[in-house]
């Protein structure tokens, strides 16, 4: 599974990249997110997190130039039922992370179906498997400020929601994240992860 690369860019489309890593090409399918973050011109180095998808008929790569951004992504396309890799990219095209997290935590589906390709129907799904059945509407909005907008996760969040994309149920992954800071109380976000998968 290729998990991140650093290369130069080779060629540059919208939503799309095309990255020489030593000499080999790897075509990366990414959110507008990433473009606007990146401003990706031929020659630059760029380095991306990354989703290799396997199908029967095709290996895609989606690259993504933040955690939060593949969060929210394995998230979507491992937890949300209907919801593949194009749906995913088009909600990270359509709309900051930021503002995706209010929109789930206020239940405010009519938002989310302003994301083109995105209708009522799918945004309400959406808002019910994560905030319902996942629970990640507690861990996002955990970090509210008075203002009603969602500021920076602790690390202890940032490890949950992590472990909640790669398939953990929400109770396992408190349990394991709380046993891991007793052990050691200023674990950075990837040591509560390894942590977290260790003792799975």
């Amino acid at each position: 599974m290729i998990a991140r690369l650093k290369g130069k860019v080779w060629e540059s489309w919208p939503n799309r990249l095309i990255l020489d890593c030593g000499g080999v090409g790897y075509e990366v399918h990414v959110p507008q997110i990433v473009v606007d973050k990146l401003n990706p011109v031929e020659g630059q180095e760029v380095s991306l997190l990354t989703y290799q998808h396997i199908r029967e008929n095709a290996h895609t790569l989606y690259g993504f130039a933040a955690k939060e951004e593949k969060d929210i992504f394995l998230l979507l396309v491992n937890r949300v039922s209907g919801i593949g890799p194009s749906i995913a990219m088009a909600i990270l095209s359509g709309m900051p992370v930021g503002q995706f997290k209010e929109a789930v935590v206020n239940d405010d589906s009519k938002t989310l179906s302003t994301i083109k390709g995105l209708g009522k129907k799918t945004a309400e799904r959406i808002i019910l498997e994560l905030k319902d059945k996942v629970g990640v509407a507690e861990t996002w909005s955990g970090g509210d400020s008075a203002g009603g907008s969602l500021s920076a996760p602790s690390s202890s969040q940032e490890a949950e929601l992590a472990l909640l994309a790669l398939g953990f149920k929400q109770v396992d992954a408190r349990k394991t994240i709380t046993v891991a800071l007793k052990e050691n109380p200023d674990a950075s976000v990837e040591d509560l992860i390894r942590a977290s998968l260790r003792g799975r």
